[in-house]
């Protein structure tokens, strides 16, 4: 298989994509902001463009995993730097990994992946995007912040369809591995639930004590997550346990 870089190679996503990688034999690199990487990371800053030219030299592929809060200096920007570098360098197939329900969505976070989208597709350099749901431990999180207080706030309405982050990961090894194909078929997990539902979940399995009060989301965001449009669509495919089952084996083992 080909030399292969992980944007992100030290986060959540990034470190699992690298271990699917090496059981298909691929000769990886790991990019990292630390300035002193350890063996088999190249250090690389997509918010300011640093290392970047670096840590592309040599590689036939990309797996752009990298994302951070700030989204639009590493999202966007970095994804201009990363794009730049790899068209400089011959690279024949970047992988990028977005999330579901992006087009019509106003929130500024999907807005943000849904360009680096554009950018990476009309770059000209053959690509593949997968979009998938959200991450398991990101409703963890979420619901870990709330069943904090007393009274847990929780978004009125919305539904969600968390996955497996290593299912992911073996997909995204799984399309590296391949001919670029564009977009590629969404993924989600098996189990669709309300966040009410998730909250509650988490609670019992971590056992606290509190109570939900509804929050509407407002605006076009609102309408969008109600719709929805967060959710794997009829052409999509699940992939990976059930939120249900993570909480049990990830949480209470």
């Amino acid at each position: 298989m080909d030399r292969v870089l992980v944007t992100g190679g030290t986060g959540k996503l990034g470190t699992q994509v690298v271990a699917a990688l090496k059981e298909r034999g691929a000769t990886t690199r790991a990019m990292t902001r630390n300035r002193f990487p350890l063996r088999g990371r190249v250090s690389g800053d997509l918010a300011t463009g640093r290392g970047i030219a670096e840590a592309v030299r040599g590689v036939d592929t990309i797996v752009h995993c990298a994302t951070h809060p700030r989204y639009r200096k590493v999202d966007v920007d970095g994804t201009r730097w990363l794009l730049k570098a790899a068209r400089g360098y011959g690279v024949k197939h970047i992988v990028y990994i977005s999330i579901v329900g992006i087009d019509d969505n106003p929130f500024p976070y999907y807005q943000a992946k849904r360009r680096a989208e554009r950018l990476i597709e009309e770059s000209g350099i053959p690509c593949t995007v997968l979009r998938a749901t959200q991450f398991h431990e990101l409703v963890v999180a979420m619901a870990d912040a709330v069943t904090k207080l007393p009274i847990a706030p929780v978004p009125k309405d919305v539904r969600a369809q968390p996955v497996d982050v290593e299912a992911v990961a073996q997909r995204l090894a799984e399309l590296a591995a391949g001919e670029p194909i564009g977009r590629a078929r969404d993924v989600g997990g098996p189990q669709v639930l309300s966040l009410a539902e998730a909250v509650h979940a988490y609670g019992s399995v971590v056992d606290r004590r509190f109570k939900q009060l509804p929050v509407p989301v407002p605006g076009k965001t609102g309408a969008a997550f109600r719709a929805g449009a967060n959710l794997l669509g009829t052409d999509g495919e699940v992939v990976g346990e059930s939120f249900s089952h993570h909480l049990v084996w990830k949480l209470e083992t």
